[in-house]
């Protein structure tokens, strides 16, 4: 009797299976077989550090969303089983250093600690100051340092540094890929509320900058000044719900409202509380953001649902950059059969790289501040709207770097600063 084509091609992949099964048994962890000698010869075995410390964070405005304290270091979990199980395939294995620092800890003498042990391959879970401080050790000139937490244009600009590659989009690469949004749907008109920290400061100067770059008009812009009271209490919402309105009112004319609320303070509670009936978008309601909880497109799905079962809660932001991290190495190593830090450096630079990361594209680092080129998602607390770049966004060169510093605009200057 003939087999169809699919049962043959079946077969044919379990055959393939057994036989890798059977090769690999019986030998050592970290060996392979030699076909040459018939001895098992060690595994290509590279360790990637993942440095963080238990920084003080606020609790989420909304009792749904509850309070995660492992964020990034779950992501980065699953992507290192990802990086091994291809790497059981071509000799290879990866480890994962945890080091989760207290909060009195000082992340630049672990990373000495770490640096004079040999250790030069880091994903940076690490607030900016820390992040700048450990890559301007001497130890860390060449050594690759990935970021995994911070949005700050300034480290992408005036304070760029030749060791460490941003995988977070920054807040130029937000307030643009918004804005293209906004534009597509004739929104011109914003109202910019602006919060007290310096990250807030930082998005809003980031919208101000999409704004002229895309040729919407910041109508009036409001700071916001209440004091944050007790946001659960039994009066709080009554509080809020005058607070809103007052801030909002006697306005222009206007499409949106965009908060610039980094440090998550107000920004939910502007949300169907506005003097006007208008959309709210920017660091809260539409936002735009490298990873969703509801995103389910080019096998985003698959992506949520391995998460959930291994960790046991829904994909966070951060999450999703420090897997991102952890497979650039691995398809680095994968692809040079190298672990040195200036071969994986040079590939990662190079034209040939890019790493899939379910966003329809592979994505690659800018050569001018090695800031990671990706689409972003416009969504909405429960749901994605669209994907940015936009439509009609060209570039002659890579769409994804109509967000963002592109190379004509960029302050970077790629030195090490020792």
């Amino acid at each position: 009797m003939k087999m169809p084509p699919s049962t043959l091609y079946r077969l044919l992949c379990g055959c393939l299976v057994a036989m890798a099964l059977c090769i690999g048994a019986g030998l050592p962890h970290g060996a392979k077989a030699d076909p040459k000698a018939g001895e098992p010869t060690p595994t290509l075995t590279t360790t990637i550090v993942y440095l963080t410390k238990d920084y003080q964070e606020p609790p989420p405005l909304s009792l749904v969303d509850k309070e995660v304290k492992d964020k990034g270091i779950q992501g980065a979990r699953i992507a290192l089983d990802e990086d091994n199980r291809t790497g059981r395939l071509l000799g290879q294995h990866y480890d994962l250093m945890e080091v989760l620092l207290g909060k009195d800890a000082n992340p630049v003498e672990k990373a000495k600690e770490l640096l004079a042990a040999g250790q030069r391959i880091i994903v940076a879970d690490l607030e900016s100051a820390d992040l700048l401080a450990v890559a301007d050790l001497p130890e860390a000139s060449n050594a690759l340092i990935f970021d995994v937490r911070t949005s700050d244009d300034v480290l992408r600009q005036e304070q760029c540094r030749a060791n460490i590659f941003h995988v977070p989009p920054n807040w130029a690469m937000r307030a643009d890929a918004l804005a293209q949004y906004l534009m597509w749907k004739k929104w011109r008109h914003w109202v910019l509320i602006v919060g007290k920290s310096p990250a807030d400061e930082g998005y809003a100067a980031a919208i101000r900058r999409a704004a002229k770059r895309f040729g919407a008009k910041i109508v009036a812009e409001r700071p916001y000044v209440f004091e944050a009271g007790s946001r659960r209490t039994d009066t709080g919402h009554q509080q809020i719900q005058t607070q809103m309105p007052m801030l909002t009112q006697g306005v222009p004319d206007h499409d949106v409202v965009i908060v610039a609320d980094e440090s998550d303070v107000f920004g939910d509670y502007l949300l169907f509380r506005t003097a006007e009936p208008r959309p709210v978008a920017g660091t809260h309601g539409l936002v735009a953001v490298a990873w969703h909880r509801a995103f389910e497109e080019y096998a985003g799905t698959q992506m949520q649902n391995r998460f959930e079962r291994k960790a046991g809660r829904i994909m966070t932001e951060r999450d999703y950059t420090a897997w991102l991290a952890v497979r650039i190495v691995g398809e680095a190593v994968t692809r040079t059969g190298k672990n040195a830090p200036d071969v994986l450096r040079e590939y990662i630079l190079s034209e040939k790289f890019e790493v899939a990361g379910f966003k329809g594209q592979g994505m690659n680092f800018r050569s001018w501040d090695l800031q990671l080129r990706q689409p972003l998602l416009i969504a909405g607390p429960r749901a994605l709207v669209s994907i940015s770049p936009q439509e009609g966004y060209l570039h002659p060169k890579y769409l994804t770097d109509t967000l963002g510093f592109d190379q004509p605009e960029t302050k970077c200057r790629l030195t090490a600063k020792h």
